[in-house]
């Protein structure tokens, strides 16, 4: 019976949700350790035909992908305020800038030897949304999130990384 694995035929758990990372202007984008999902609607078209007009007939519209969100822990780092202040800063519309605040990203799935299993392209991606301090709570025994919500134009399966010799 086939497992969805060609060359790790031995391998019969699918991949983790656990190993990943984000890569912008090539590089990872240090401490994410949540991304949203990938999801891609496409609304869907009726129609009816004159001579069979009890029936609705179905044809795809426009596609739509939803935001991702990115998170990570508070540091010093700050790459994730710097690409959200591209769109908008307190300064006002006068400082945002408007040739390089979309940037093509990559999520990379690794499996759990660290080597990258699937690669996703995610085209013309920009910051939406950017929590700098989430609720702070004395009482609470937690990290200090922050988080960017990132708007894209679409996504795409980059098919060209095949599945990992796991056996090395």
């Amino acid at each position: 019976m086939a497992n969805g694995f060609v060359v790790n035929a031995h391998r019969f758990d699918p991949y983790k949700n656990f190993k990943f990372r984000i890569l912008w202007d090539g590089k990872p984008v240090l401490g994410v350790s949540k991304v949203g999902a990938l999801k891609r609607t496409t609304e869907v078209v009726k129609h009816r035909s004159g001579g069979e007009n009890s029936i609705d007939h179905k044809s795809p519209g426009r596609t739509s992908y939803e935001g991702i969100s990115l998170e990570r822990g508070i540091t010093h780092d700050v790459e994730f305020e710097k690409w959200a202040s591209m769109t908008h800063t307190y300064e006002g519309d006068s400082m945002m800038d408007l040739a390089g605040y979309k940037k093509d990203l990559a999520l990379e799935v690794m499996n759990e030897k660290g080597q990258v299993a699937l690669r996703y392209f995610l085209y013309a991606c920009w910051v939406s949304e950017f929590t700098a301090v989430p609720d702070l709570d004395a009482n609470a025994n937690a990290v200090a999130i922050e988080s960017i919500k990132i708007e894209l134009e679409g996504w795409a399966r980059d098919i060209d990384t095949t599945e990992p010799d796991e056996s090395s």
